[in-house]
């Protein structure tokens, strides 16, 4: 079930909203393309908040804890001080779209409270 979260233009490329759900928080972001995405708020290293301690680079998503980074698919990486990208454990991820303007994410059977339009 789609849920109105925000006005498009109020999530700008590099931008992170949080979504609280009845099961763990959501983070929506957009990349630097303009593409959304959107997964669990909570890194799976150390459950740092990405709302909070998370920065959009490119089209990922990166825990500013200890740099494991999160695409659009959820699947996680680490880069090595050599360049060197290693598979990390990734993050549960969520439909989200843009529809006449606003952002809609769809949180499955988590519970949210929709945004009056």
């Amino acid at each position: 079930m789609w849920i109105d979260v925000a006005e498009s233009a109020s999530l700008a490329p590099g931008a992170i909203l949080t979504i609280e759900t009845s099961d763990g928080d959501i983070v929506v972001w957009r990349g630097a393309s303009g593409a959304l995405a959107a997964c669990d708020a909570r890194c799976p290293h150390q459950w740092a908040h990405l709302g909070s301690a998370g920065a959009v680079d490119g089209e990922e998503l990166v825990c500013l804890s200890h740099f494991w980074r999160f695409d659009a698919d959820g699947t996680g990486t680490k880069l090595s001080a050599t360049g060197r990208r290693d598979d990390k454990s990734p993050v549960g991820t969520f439909p989200v779209r843009e529809v006449d303007g606003r952002v809609q994410l769809d949180p499955g059977d988590r519970s949210i409270d929709p945004l009056a339009p």
